[in-house]
């Protein structure tokens, strides 16, 4: 009897120390598990359809949506299912360009600007339109891969991605403008979005709160502009320690006139914030797939395949829920700003809203 109880208790023990060492891992691995932006895993959103053809055909009958987040069943479709969703996205793209009442928001001209957003891979025949703070830097792994610099993704440094000297990956606007009118018209050609507010939000803390690459110019040049210019109240002589507060970028978004003269000053730095359709002319130019965070385990595996180079590299892995749609997030940054505000930047946002199938925030804006 003693003897069974001894080994009783070893096991209990044991199992004890299984348990620990199972809760332990578990929490290593949700501090390890952040996202593009410098997030923790618990709420963004992608997503990535289209199809293979080079320029999509009007369409005459009514678009049916694009699945919203919450939308999503239980069941997750296969790449081959996605097809028919990402043909829905291109369909209403589409017709959105052709609504003359968005015409300021979604039509916009194919300038040097929007050239140098897209980059090239010239060996797979590929056009990658980047739009920042959606997860752009392994998108553009698979693209230095297929460009031959590395055998995978894994094996790059995060000191290169971003370092477009050095990552072998050309801009459209390097090209001639023959060489670019053929590529544009024959390549295959993506881009990824999200939604806008959520990704105003990500953009928001990636450069003025966290700023995690040390790019002192957001804190030291720019928030200083947008305060001395957007906040009520504030001393010149201490802008920069008082830090950017979300309301104040909301304001300076949300006002069109006046965010135009203070952008002059701030070059290319505005990208991050930057429209969909001022970053890749998807009005005018005639993207095979648009992917959508919020269903980036659907779309990455379906992009490779529609591009012809699911044999040659493969998509990092994906944390559980780092695509996810974060509504509360979203509620408790805008939860101080004053409604005019919200609309003055939904009014902004509205193409993006619309072009990509977002619906209006109207729990913000009611």
């Amino acid at each position: 009897m003693g003897e069974a109880m001894r080994h009783r208790w070893l096991l209990l023990g044991a199992c004890g120390w299984v348990l620990l060492i199972l809760m332990f891992a578990s929490k290593f691995v949700s501090f390890r598990a952040v996202d593009d932006y410098g997030e923790r895993v618990g709420g963004q959103s992608w997503t990535v359809p289209g199809t293979k053809g080079v320029k999509s055909n009007p369409v005459s009958s009514p678009v049916k949506p694009a699945p919203k987040p919450s939308d999503q069943s239980s069941v997750v479709p296969t790449v081959i299912d996605w097809q028919p969703v990402a043909e829905r996205r291109i369909e209403l793209l589409s017709t959105v360009c052709k609504n003359i009442s968005l015409g300021n928001l979604t039509r916009v001209a194919i300038s040097k600007f929007v050239l140098d957003r897209i980059f090239v891979c010239d060996k797979q025949k590929i056009l990658f339109c980047q739009t920042p703070k959606v997860g752009n830097t392994q998108w553009k792994k698979v693209l230095i891969v297929l460009n031959g610099a590395f055998p995978s993704v894994e094996e790059i440094p995060e000191n290169l991605v971003h370092d477009h000297e050095k990552n072998g990956l050309p801009r459209l606007s390097s090209l001639t403008p023959q060489e670019i009118t053929h590529r544009l018209s024959t390549y295959f050609k993506f881009f990824i979005v999200r939604d806008p507010f959520e990704r105003l939000i990500s953009a928001f803390r990636d450069k003025f709160v966290k700023n995690p690459r040390f790019e002192p110019w957001y804190k030291h040049d720019i928030a200083p502009a947008i305060i001395r210019k957007y906040r009520k109240f504030h001393r010149d002589s201490d802008l920069a320690a008082s830090g950017l507060h979300f309301e104040d970028f909301v304001r300076y978004l949300g006002d069109a006139e006046g965010r135009r003269r203070v952008d002059r000053q701030f070059g290319d730095h505005v990208i991050h914030w930057a429209t969909y359709a001022d970053l890749c002319a998807p009005c005018e130019i005639h993207y095979s797939v648009v992917g959508h965070h919020e269903t980036l385990e659907q779309d990455a595996p379906h992009i490779l395949k529609a591009a012809g180079i699911d044999h040659m590299v493969s998509y990092p892995a994906i944390p559980p829920g780092i695509t996810r749609y974060n509504r509360t997030k979203v509620e408790q940054y805008f939860s101080g700003i004053s409604k005019r505000d919200v609309r003055r930047l939904y009014a902004r946002y509205q193409g993006d809203f619309q072009l990509f199938g977002y619906p209006s925030p109207d729990f913000l804006l009611n």
